[in-house]
């Protein structure tokens, strides 16, 4: 009986090493880190080659004011590439703006959901194909990635900063 305890604390102890191994391996933080940034980069360059586009797009939401449609078509965009930019050369708050740009998504995703708007999400340019489907897909999407992919990066980045943290404070005792 305590035979088999043992094992179980050891499989149980080995699975859980293998899970954490996985989750702060500095390669899948970097390409999780480097895809989300190339999507914020691609998605932010896109959308500032047809300004005028997007802000029609904007515009279906109804919920921009007209006048301040030229700027956010162009903000937005800039917005995004920058804080692309900032994650591919990890800086943390490249992260923040990411974060708070997907809350943001998801909110007006959910709202063009929720008032069965016929329009594409605007994500990536206006050949998204199916229009509610696209919204969908993409609100769905969006909160993957700020439900999963953006508390990871965030986690990621607590742990190492504690080892980092950890390390000095051992090299200061020595």
């Amino acid at each position: 009986m305590a035979e088999q305890d043992s094992t179980k604390i050891k499989y149980s102890q080995g699975k859980e090493n293998f899970f954490r191994q996985i989750f702060i391996n500095p390669w899948l933080y970097h390409m999780v880190r480097l895809v989300l940034s190339a999507v914020f980069i691609y998605g932010g360059v896109i959308k500032l080659f047809h300004p005028k586009t997007f802000a029609m797009t904007i515009a279906y939401y109804n919920i921009v004011p007209e006048m301040f449609l030229p700027a956010v078509a162009i903000g937005l965009p800039i917005i995004e590439t920058i804080a692309g930019g900032a994650l591919l050369f990890d800086r943390p708050w490249g992260l923040h703006v990411i974060a708070g740009l997907l809350a943001m998504f998801v909110m007006v995703l959910g709202y063009g959901i929720l008032t069965d708007l016929d329009v594409d999400c605007g994500c990536f340019g206006a050949e998204e194909l199916d229009k509610r489907a696209g919204l969908r897909v993409a609100f769905y999407r969006d909160l993957v990635l700020i439900g999963v992919v953006v508390p990871y990066l965030y986690a990621y980045n607590r742990i190492r900063n504690k080892t980092v943290a950890t390390e000095k404070e051992i090299r200061g005792q020595v």
